[in-house]
């Protein structure tokens, strides 16, 4: 069995103006895998998923999915893939069972399966009781579970999601994230891009960023974040303090009277902050990451690139 579902070699991709999009990229991703594909915009994340879904034509290079070729048998790689683009792109007027079983008629799935399916994802996204519901009469979110479901009804090996929780509430984008980490967890290969930095952390386990058309990092999600040399904390404490606590070895930036900002280096853990933070007698009401652990490498690496 072949261990990779993307294998992307020498990809290159230059358009008619003469912009070329994609510098010869290299990409492979594990199946089974939850990867991050990310990239500032313009950066040339929706021109890869664009020649994986043969919807860009590439100039150079090979690509295999699932092991196919998409150049030697383009019609069955794409079965492989159930794409979630990020701008919606089904008929309003068509009712949500209706966008879903026409779905599967375009992959051949028999009426009794297509009906077994089509009623496994409207429960599992929380869809059953609009399943006669024009689509433009959806929520947003619903929309957005909608274009998951249109996607995985055939089964496909691989779900690219591009931008999934945009415009999402948090109620429901967290639920989204159960939902894939779910069927991440059954087999299913997730490719994921995302401006919600939070949201690659959470979920992904191997991550590559993508600037100015070429691959700057590819990596573990773990690795990459291993490579933070300090991580800035902010702490909220229960009294106020007229004459504010100090600490030789966790100097504090107080905000204000009840909260202030401490940096913990890769050899200082939060326990040993709690230790000092007892010995001076003060009682924390909560502790938090001033910014995303990822936010701040992907801001590093990809200005760094600007200078290139």
């Amino acid at each position: 069995m072949n261990p990779y579902a993307i294998e992307i070699e020498g990809l290159k991709k230059t358009y008619k103006s003469g912009v070329t999009a994609l510098h010869n990229i290299d990409l492979k991703v594990e199946a089974g895998d939850f990867f991050a594909l990310l990239g500032p915009n313009g950066a040339g994340k929706s021109t890869t998923i664009g020649v994986l879904s043969s919807l860009v034509k590439k100039s150079s290079g090979t690509v295999k999915i699932m092991g196919v070729d998409i150049d030697e048998n383009p019609n069955l790689a794409k079965t492989f893939l159930g794409i979630v683009p990020q701008e919606f792109n089904f008929g309003i007027f068509e009712s949500v069972e209706q966008i879903l079983s026409n779905q599967a008629g375009y992959y051949g799935i028999p009426k009794k399966l297509t009906k077994e399916r089509v009623d496994l994802y409207l429960e599992t996204l929380s869809l059953t009781d609009k399943r006669k519901s024009a689509a433009g009469q959806l929520s947003g979110g619903m929309k957005r579970r909608l274009m998951i479901a249109r996607a995985l009804v055939h089964d496909p090996k691989i779900l690219i999601l591009d931008e999934p929780t945009a415009g999402v509430d948090i109620e429901i984008r967290r639920s989204m994230w159960e939902f894939l980490t779910r069927i991440n967890g059954q087999g299913k290969t997730i490719i994921l891009t995302t401006h919600y930095l939070e949201e690659a952390e959470n979920l992904c386990k191997n991550i590559a960023i993508i600037d100015k058309g070429k691959i700057i990092e590819n990596t573990s999600m773990k690795k990459l974040l291993n490579r933070l040399d300090k991580e800035t904390f902010i702490v909220d404490v229960k009294s106020k303090h007229k004459v504010k606590p100090q600490s030789k070895k966790f100097p504090m930036d107080w905000v204000d009277d009840t909260s202030f900002e401490v940096n913990l280096n890769k050899k200082e853990s939060v326990n040993d902050l709690f230790s000092e933070l007892t010995k001076l007698k003060i009682d924390v009401v909560s502790l938090r990451n001033k910014s995303n652990r990822l936010e701040e490498l992907f801001l590093n690496l990809t200005r760094k690139n600007q200078n290139v």
